[in-house]
């Protein structure tokens, strides 16, 4: 069936992107401002669909027709691809964590999966620093002794400096990188743990290597996380980490949840070893509403959006959309994680398939 004509070539059967129903509302408008669909609309080779369902993890039956995916929150597991991927070229994760997708099942089924380094780096630390500030000056507490009538509290509520502070970065990719530019004014000593980074990147950005987790911890004023979840960093904050910490310290984590042990943080600031923490993510999202961290003061709480802005999620979406439009031009996408699959002959045969099916 011919479905549209682009230029001098009729295009007998698009290449069609699927995007995760999670994008829109229970009323069908999409969720967010500008996800860039535009750019889908300007391809002429191209259409796209909503699926009519949100299932997770996503289910076979919503990948049958579908060349590529726009993928926001739903897994993507081996019971996915249960029956095959005959059709399915790409993957395009919106946003930088993929650990809710099986990246060896797609691989195994010759599916590209990709993420968008780089679109949330800036977003990710400005909410970061935000919290950091927001925690240093007890901004939360005071906002409440306004609107409860306890004005004359407020000598019981000093804040501190971040200025000449000791800010521990766990995980200096993108987001930690540029977490360190935002503090520069601030005079901050900076302090990496980040086994994976090669030192003359720290020198060149003006931080320190951390000899251990360990010496990270007992020496900062302000931790933040920003490594990847998996099976090295799953519960990789715990009990012995926090009993290290000085008291005065502030606790952020804007990565994943479980990279931290939620019941030995919770412990850790109902006993006053920390003085606080921030925290965009947790080990179950959403939290359950008798986590005793929602009950705390001086903890800040988000939910998983700290980098949500409409700018944020232009440059995710059309990062995520231009790995997509890569695979119909024949380029490498942006943000491949499983590159070995452009040279499998599957996945090769299945490239050659929808090139001729799109153009007849």
């Amino acid at each position: 069936m011919v479905l549209r004509d682009a230029g001098t070539t009729v295009v007998r059967d698009p290449f069609t992107v699927g995007i995760t129903r999670d994008f829109i509302s229970d009323s069908g408008q999409l969720t967010y401002k500008d996800i860039g669909l535009g750019l889908l609309a300007a391809e002429p080779q191209c259409t796209h669909k909503f699926f009519e369902t949100h299932h997770n993890p996503v289910q076979p039956a919503q990948i049958a027709y579908v060349d590529a995916v726009l993928s926001l929150t739903p897994g993507w597991k081996a019971e996915t691809l249960a029956a095959g991927a005959e059709r399915l070229m790409i993957v395009a994760r919106f946003g930088v964590g993929y650990d809710m997708c099986d990246v060896a099942a797609l691989t195994a089924n010759d599916v590209l999966l990709t993420i968008t380094p780089g679109a949330t780096d800036l977003p990710v630390a400005g909410g970061v620093l935000a919290m950091m500030l927001g925690l240093s000056r007890r901004m939360f507490i005071k906002d409440r002794l306004v609107r409860t009538g306890r004005w004359n509290d407020r000598a019981n509520y000093q804040g501190t400096e971040i200025s000449g502070a000791v800010l521990g970065i766990i995980g200096f990719g993108g987001a930690g990188r540029e977490l360190r530019r935002l503090v520069e004014p601030f005079g901050m000593r900076v302090l990496v743990y980040d086994p994976f980074v090669a030192d003359g990147v720290l020198a060149e950005r003006g931080v320190e290597r951390a000899t251990s987790l360990e010496d990270l911890c007992s020496q900062s004023d302000y931790i933040s996380v920003h490594c990847l979840l998996n099976e090295q960093t799953k519960g990789l904050i715990k009990r012995d980490l926090f009993d290290l910490m000085k008291p005065s310290v502030y606790f952020i984590n804007a990565a994943r949840g479980p990279i931290v042990n939620e019941t030995d943080l919770i412990a850790a600031l109902e006993s006053g070893k920390i003085a606080g923490a921030g925290l965009d993510v947790f080990e179950t999202e959403p939290p359950n509403l008798d986590n005793p961290l929602l009950k705390m003061d001086n903890v800040i709480l988000a939910p998983h959006s700290i980098c949500w802005t409409e700018a944020c999620f232009q440059a995710i979406g059309e990062s995520a959309v231009r790995s997509i439009l890569s695979v119909i031009h024949g380029e490498r996408p942006i943000g491949l994680l499983n590159p070995e699959v452009l040279d499998s002959p599957s996945f090769i045969a299945k490239r050659d398939a929808m090139r001729a099916r799109i153009l007849g």
